[in-house]
């Protein structure tokens, strides 16, 4: 493979191991962690294990852990099994931890059991942004969440909803139109109609009855929708709106439910 970039040899030995701290850039995300994790009072936040048992096995120091912990939520790790084999291959891991490898298991009750701890850690972390000024004044969270409303799919309209809606109403106007015309014809012919025929053509003329009463009301709805600030109504409940979800079980893949937000609080 001459001309191309060469990797070192896997079985090739050096003379002076490679320091762990090399492979660790200094503006690394894990050194804000480390420097912030060892800041802390542990004792003082209510962690267990900060003192070493008298006897049995030693345990892990919820120092290691907790760096363990945050590194997995800044990075969307947050299986413990993913995190047990991030510390058997990753680099970064390995240099916050000192290659300290816990099982799945050590990981999973080391949240359990220090929930309300690591939250006065989270809250420790907004406070140290708000004075070296990551976070201004004027920022606000807003917290939202999604109730089902009483209003159906089918009593939600959109401009391109009712398009598609006109446009299946055109194509059904025309099949009946189509079997009205296949009925005349058999007519004039100069056969006596039968009375399926003349039942026939008593269900298509009452059908285009009914699609010419809905182009009708569809025409009353998209002049009021055009006349909504959003471009968008719901008949049953006019406050709630169609929103996109990821529910698997939903047959349009959207909801129509009310948006709900809590009173905007100055971080």
């Amino acid at each position: 493979m001459r001309g191309f970039v060469q990797g070192v040899d896997r079985h090739q030995t050096t003379l002076l191991p490679e320091c762990l701290d090399d492979w660790v850039g200094e503006n690394n995300p894990v050194r804000a962690v480390d420097v912030f994790v060892d800041a802390l009072e542990l004792r003082d936040l209510g962690f267990d294990g900060v003192d070493p048992a008298a006897t049995g096995r030693p345990a892990y120091h919820p120092s290691p852990m907790l760096k363990f912990y945050i590194y997995g939520y800044l990075n969307r790790v947050q299986s413990s099994r993913r995190l047990e084999r991030e510390a058997g291959r990753n680099l970064e891991v390995m240099w916050l931890t000192g290659r300290l490898a816990p099982d799945h298991k050590t990981i999973a009750d080391f949240r359990k059991d220090n929930g309300p701890a690591i939250k006065k850690v989270c809250a420790q972390f907004v406070e140290l942004c708000r004075k070296i000024g990551l976070l201004a004044s004027t920022s606000v969270a807003i917290d939202g969440s999604k109730f089902k409303a009483v209003n159906s799919h089918d009593n939600n309209f959109t401009q391109g909803k009712i398009q598609r809606r006109q446009k299946q109403i055109e194509e059904s106007v025309a099949r009946y139109m189509s079997q009205l015309d296949t009925a005349d014809r058999q007519t004039a012919a100069g056969k006596a109609p039968s009375e399926a025929v003349l039942l026939t053509k008593t269900r298509l003329r009452e059908k285009l009855v009914k699609l010419e009463e809905e182009v009708k009301r569809l025409a009353a709805i998209e002049e009021t929708l055009l006349a909504s600030p959003d471009k968008q109504i719901s008949l049953t409940d006019p406050d709630c709106r169609s929103m996109a979800t990821s529910g698997a079980r939903l047959r349009h893949g959207r909801l129509q439910p009310y948006k709900v937000r809590s009173r905007p609080r100055t971080i």
